[in-house]
């Protein structure tokens, strides 16, 4: 890679736009252009960042140490990851973001060695500032014992950062089991008018017992919207369970509950000794105040896919580095695929837009009896 700022072109302008944004405030890179079969909307953004418009890979110049692909693979009806091979074989270091059903990943792999450059899958999420927090907490945990259990849920269109965060959380994806998920029983279902929007299912993750929800749902004509969330996760440990409640945070520690009895078998609910009862029932990690939505989009995301570029950096300064990640990401994508397979296909749904809820705003205006019980 040359010894000035590494040249890096952005393939795709849909999510492509946050590597766009993330490339170009990056002081450390020189966004170089961008990569599209020639839509007008991705010349647009080209002309706003002042950068050349390249018409396919043909056209970049020879200068061009990096290129993030934020196109669908094939796993997703696209055709990133032949764009990401016809990189590669010119010699240009790849940044992919996921996902990649695993034969393509195993072919993206062999292109890149093959041609002596680095690839990286990208999963995204885990580089949130909220889930970094929530996977460092976890490592402390990890220290002073293992997780005892984990119970996530996600929306389909996560699920395979969802599992790569499970297993980054738990300390190793190995030994990992699905099993297939339970049908609600015909009792139970015959009680409600509608369908439940999440599938259960068991799972072992890096020797972890995992309790899976996935709201296996899709908008055919939205499929980006329509999740009720994107990530929650919460991990048990023998200390309080670590929790986050929402990929963008917070994240949260609800220590474990515990108090001694005295002499009549009751618990001890003060005095000397109870010094442990003094913490709080749960407290939030990190910073206070959690971002908007806007905030998310504007700085957050980008954030995340510079962390990822920095581990790309990484690998391209020590090869070494590539090999537990191609590991890594070949793993998940395993994951992702028995997954996948045991929930099927996904139910199609076609729900309005949903209304925005000022729940704050409507609680405040209830005010001393929001609290009231019936």
């Amino acid at each position: 890679m040359n010894d000035a700022k590494p040249k890096v072109v952005v393939c795709g302008t849909a999510f492509g736009r946050v590597y766009l944004r993330a490339v170009h405030d990056d002081p450390d890179l020189e966004l170089a252009g961008v990569v599209s079969r020639g839509s007008a909307a991705s010349a647009g953004y080209a002309k706003s960042y002042g950068v050349p418009h390249y018409i396919g890979v043909d056209e970049l110049p020879d200068d061009i140490d990096i290129a993030c692909v934020a196109v669908r693979a094939g796993a997703a009806g696209g055709d990133g990851a032949k764009l990401a091979q016809h990189l590669l074989r010119r010699g240009i270091h790849v940044l992919q973001e996921h996902l990649l059903h695993p034969d393509e990943l195993t072919d993206c792999l062999r292109t890149a060695r093959e041609h002596g450059v680095r690839y990286r899958l990208n999963a995204f999420y885990p580089h949130l500032p909220p889930v970094r927090l929530f996977l460092a907490a976890a490592e402390i945990l990890r220290e002073r014992g293992r997780p005892l259990h984990v119970d996530a849920v996600a929306g389909s269109q996560v699920v395979y950062s969802l599992l790569d965060i499970i297993g980054r959380a738990v300390g190793g994806l190995r030994p990992w089991a699905i099993a297939d998920p339970v049908p609600v029983p015909a009792d139970i279902a015959a009680l409600t008018d509608s369908s439940p929007p999440y599938t259960p299912l068991h799972a072992v993750i890096g020797g972890a017992p995992v309790s899976l929800r996935v709201q296996n749902q899709i908008h055919p004509g939205d499929p980006d919207n329509h999740a009720l969330l994107l990530h929650r996760l919460a991990i048990a440990f023998e200390g309080g369970v670590l929790s986050l409640a929402d990929t963008h945070g917070p994240v949260l520690w609800s220590p474990r509950l515990h108090t001694g009895r005295d002499a009549t078998g009751r618990l001890v609910m003060g005095g000397p000794g109870t010094e442990r009862l003094d913490v709080s029932s749960t407290e939030i990690l990190g910073a206070a105040g959690e971002p908007t939505f806007r905030t998310v989009f504007d700085q957050m995301w980008p954030g995340s896919v510079g962390v990822a570029l920095g581990e790309l950096r990484a690998d391209i300064a020590d090869p070494g580095r590539s090999t537990a990640a191609a590991q890594w990401a070949a793993t998940v994508t395993a994951l992702w695929q028995r997954l996948t397979t045991a929930l099927g296909p996904p139910e199609l749904i076609r729900p309005p837009d949903p209304e925005p809820v000022p729940l704050p705003e409507l609680l405040a205006q209830r005010g001393n009896h929001a609290g009231d019980a019936a």
